[in-house]
């Protein structure tokens, strides 16, 4: 019986540094489980990236669709473990065409994740295990993650207290996790807070590792993690902020973000 364990997001939760870590130990951990990332299934992310913005029925089955396509191309293993935020959909902070911000992830969350479920079952059989995997953070530092997010991403004009605004009515993650948890029920959902993997070692890997059967003292004895996708300083979050207010122009503006971004390092 396969067990399948899928890390379903949530964006900004240490996600790239999970993925980062698993990336490099792949090899070393393939004993333990066959571990799939994003690169390795990129029509599934243009699907839950597609669906995320604007979930018609037609994009539910595209999904579907990308991933049966990727599952029927897995040889058996024991244990797999994909990682990809995108199956939860798209950041809140976005906005979708004609229904504007984004202000949570279940519209998006819950059907993928159903789907997701349907075809590991397909793929593998019905008695395949899988477990989803949410990491979570406390709710007003991700949404401040959120904000220097988009308005690096996006033409957002709004400043951090005006989005914080916005985001007034936007759940937090736990309460997303609770939401998924009930739609998916009984298929198990774990959580893990990025506030307590941050300080391991292996950082937001340890959440990973645990789920695939490791042990504390084998967890120990790798290696430790290095730090990516670091946030970048209030004062370039502020300067892409200006030029979103400056500039009209979608490929100057992309130009002159790109030319900042490059001249700073950046850093918590």
């Amino acid at each position: 019986m396969t067990r399948i364990v899928v890390h379903a997001g949530f964006h900004k939760t240490g996600t790239s540094s999970l993925q980062d870590y698993l990336r490099h130990h792949r090899a070393a951990l393939r004993e333990r489980a066959a571990i799939y990332l994003k690169e390795d299934f990129p029509e599934v992310g243009y699907a839950t990236r597609a669906f995320g913005f604007r979930p018609s029925l037609w994009r539910r089955w595209r999904f579907r669709r990308a991933l049966r396509a990727f599952l029927a191309g897995l040889p058996d293993e024991d244990q797999i473990f994909l990682s990809w935020e995108g199956f939860s959909g798209i950041m809140p902070g976005h906005r979708r065409p004609l229904t504007g911000l984004v202000s949570g992830y279940d519209r998006a969350a819950v059907p993928l994740a159903k789907i997701t479920r349907d075809e590991l079952r397909r793929r593998f059989g019905p008695h395949a295990q899988i477990v989803f995997l949410y990491t979570l953070r406390r709710r007003e530092s991700w949404l401040r993650s959120v904000w220097g997010h988009v308005v690096r991403s996006i033409q957002i004009t709004h400043d951090m207290s005006e989005f914080l605004e916005m985001m007034n009515d936007t759940p937090s993650l736990e309460e997303e996790a609770a939401t998924l948890a009930r739609a998916l029920a009984p298929t198990p959902v774990e959580t893990a807070w990025l506030e307590d993997l941050t300080p391991l070692p292996q950082g937001p890997a340890a959440a990973a590792l645990r789920l695939i059967g490791l042990s504390e003292a084998e967890i120990a004895a790798l290696p430790p993690a290095r730090r990516t996708n670091i946030g970048n300083p209030p004062a370039l979050s502020e300067a892409f902020l200006a030029l979103n207010r400056e500039i009209s122009d979608k490929a100057e503006l992309k130009r002159r973000k790109d030319a900042l971004l490059h001249s700073r390092t950046p850093h918590e």
